[in-house]
């Protein structure tokens, strides 16, 4: 239901009602109470874009199996850091979700987590070799000391009948498994956190949509309001706006001005997804079975067969089938691409697309799939699968960063980032994948370049109580990776026994 505004001026105000502006949020009401913080969403519900459900893989993304975070280099080694930097990640927004209910600040964990396997799967003797060194790379690693890898098809398909149940034997396959991943409900999840905003003085407004801000005299910010029921427009004034709308964060980052926010581009990416919600299928595979990359494919576009679990009935899923859409929402407009062009983006989104004629290539050969090539692709990943039994839905729009570079002229970046304005006043967050997984750290990363004075002198005890391991390493210290593991998963009641 949409709400009109009446505050004129606040501390704080997020845009966006999606997981990082709830996340943000929820650490702000609890580090300085005494701040009025407003929440302005477009929608007329949270969490209907990035954050949904269904608009996302939902993994917990901890690189236990996403391919992608450890590359292999030209002389066949494997790359371990950006996984394990990935899980070190991970395992700080576990640990703040883990507050938030262990202090009864947000519901019954079961509600928005569950202990899912996490697998990568891989076919062709070429793959097998990369995983088995994958392995090897990460197994040293506390956070990854419980993997186990596997070519038995025996063993695999104990972990995953259906994706070995009618598969070839003329084809090498190898696996490796991790118990102790999740999945996660990050729609949930933000109606939680912003539950928790609403009962505790922190005004949440829907229908409203930030069209425009400016820099004022005094060094705040004027924030210009459509709401969208009524018509009407209004305005509110800002010490601190964190811009966090997903897609739609560019724009308005472009409007704010600030010398930081140049030369940013975005190149929008949709995709679908394959839905199979018959017990009779979903009850027979409980992991998530992350595959290789297509060559040419980005690396949101990894395919792999999920189990979800959506207002606490369990699914199953499988894609992506990426495609390409100028809209930066699902929600969105056909102008969101061609109206962010720029003067000072033009040359970077122009290299950036000269350099990635070959992700063009696979974005148009994926629009044009028929619906037999998409199933054809299923029986990839689970052979014996009934296409009938599929339905496809639309997942949503990750709009992935362009950006300057002084080599190529222009880079697609693929993951997140924080721009911040100098004097820390506005802070936008742009790109996708690991994303929410990732929020917490990413919130903390903005709440020390925005807040110094408050996050050096102030905040370090509430952030030690929030998260106790943030500042320490757990990739270097096995005892507090295991206790801090077992901890996480007692409060939010993540059973890692095998099914």
């Amino acid at each position: 239901m949409t709400f009109i505004s009446q505050t004129k001026e606040a501390d704080v105000v997020l845009i966006g009602g999606g997981i990082m502006s709830a996340t943000l949020g929820a650490m702000l009401r609890q580090l300085q109470p005494d701040w009025s913080i407003v929440l302005f969403e477009r929608l007329e519900e949270l969490a209907l874009e990035s954050s949904g459900p269904w608009n996302n893989a939902g993994t917990g993304h901890s690189a236990l199996c996403e391919l992608n975070y450890s590359p292999i280099d030209k002389d066949g080694n494997v790359a371990p850091a950006k996984a394990i930097q990935i899980n070190e990640q991970f395992q700080l927004s576990r640990q703040f979700w883990a507050h938030m209910v262990s202090e009864g600040l947000i519901g019954a964990p079961e509600h928005f987590i569950h202990a899912v396997p996490h697998m990568s799967f891989v076919m062709g003797g070429g793959h097998v070799d990369y995983l088995k060194k994958r392995f090897e790379a990460l197994r040293s690693s506390p956070l990854f000391a419980s993997m186990e890898y596997s070519e038995d098809r025996a063993k695999i398909a104990q972990w995953a009948p259906l994706v070995m149940s009618g598969r070839r034997d003329d084809v090498p396959v190898a696996a490796t498994r991790a118990t102790e991943g999740t999945d996660v409900d990050f729609g949930r999840l933000t109606k939680e956190l912003v539950n928790y905003l609403t009962t505790h003085q922190v005004e949440v407004n829907y229908g409203t949509e930030v069209t425009d801000l400016k820099r004022t005299s005094d060094k705040r910010w004027d924030l210009k309001l459509k709401h969208g029921g009524s018509g009407e427009s209004s305005s509110i004034r800002a010490k601190f706006v964190f811009i966090g709308g997903g897609g739609g964060a560019l724009p308005l980052l472009q409007r704010s001005g600030i010398p930081e926010g140049k030369g940013y581009g975005g190149f929008p990416v949709s995709g679908q997804f394959f839905r199979c919600t018959a017990p009779e299928v979903s009850e027979k595979h409980h992991a998530k079975v992350y595959g290789q990359a297509s060559v040419g494919a980005p690396p949101m576009s990894v395919p792999h067969l999920d189990t979800r679990y959506v207002n606490g009935k369990k699914a199953l899923l499988f894609g992506p089938y990426a495609g390409f859409s100028t809209n930066f929402l699902k929600s969105g407009s056909l102008w969101d691409l061609p109206g962010s062009i720029r003067p000072s983006n033009i040359v970077p989104m122009l290299a950036a697309g000269w350099h990635n004629l070959g992700l063009t290539k696979y974005l148009i050969t994926e629009v044009l799939k028929s619906r037999s090539a998409k199933v054809d692709a299923l029986h990839e990943y689970f052979p014996e699968a009934d296409g009938s039994q599929w339905e496809l839905i639309t997942a949503g729009q990750r709009v992935q960063i362009i950006k300057k570079d002084s080599r190529a002229g222009g880079v697609l970046q693929f993951g997140t980032e924080v721009i911040t304005a100098r004097n820390g006043s506005i802070s936008a967050l742009l790109g996708a994948s690991p994303g929410a997984s990732t929020a917490v750290p990413i919130m903390l990363e903005l709440l020390e370049r925005c807040f110094p004075r408050e996050f050096k002198t102030q905040w370090q005890d509430k952030l030690g109580m929030m998260i106790p391991t943030f500042g320490s390493k757990l990739h270097e210290d096995a005892d507090l990776a295991q206790q801090t593991l077992n901890q996480t998963a007692e409060v939010l009641k993540l059973s890692y026994q095998a099914r």
